[in-house]
C-alpha cells in the first residue's frame, strides 16, 4: 500500500484564527466539496509566509462564506492574510496509485474556487 496525493487546495488565504477551539481547521463548505474532502478527514496544511507545516482535521464552514480559519494550536502558526496549501491524501494500492489523479483547486484572493482540473 501506498499514501498518495489525493487533492491539493492551493493559495488558500487564512480569514481567522480561533486560539481558544478544540483544534482543526474550517473551510468553506464550497471549497470542502470543491477538493472532495469529508468533514473529520485529516490533511496537511503548509503555509506559504512562515514555512509551518500542521496535520489536523477539517470542518466545514459556511457555504460561500469564503472561510479558512486555523483553530486551536494552529492558530499560533499563521496571521490573518497568510497563504496556504491544503493537502489530502488516500491509501491505495501499487495499481490504484498508478492511475490515480489529483484534484487540484486554486483559489482566488476571496477564498473562491478559480480553477479545477485532475493531475497527474
Amino acid at each position: 500500500m501506498r499514501i498518495m496525493l489525493k487533492s491539493k487546495i492551493y493559495y488558500a488565504t487564512v480569514t481567522d484564527l480561533e486560539l481558544y477551539y478544540k483544534g482543526s481547521i474550517t473551510i468553506d463548505e464550497e471549497i470542502v466539496k470543491e477538493a472532495q474532502l469529508l468533514e473529520g478527514e485529516k490533511v496537511e496544511v503548509l503555509n506559504l509566509n512562515n514555512g509551518s507545516r500542521l496535520e489536523t482535521y477539517v470542518i466545514k464552514g459556511e457555504r460561500g462564506s469564503g472561510v479558512i480559519c486555523l483553530n486551536g494550536p494552529a492558530a499560533r502558526l499563521g496571521f490573518k492574510g497568510d497563504k496556504l496549501i491544503i493537502l489530502s491524501y488516500v491509501l491505495c494500492t501499487e495499481e490504484e496509485a498508478k492511475s490515480l489523479k489529483v484534484r487540484m483547486v486554486e483559489l482566488d484572493g476571496r477564498n473562491r474556487v478559480k480553477n479545477t482540473y485532475l493531475a497527474k
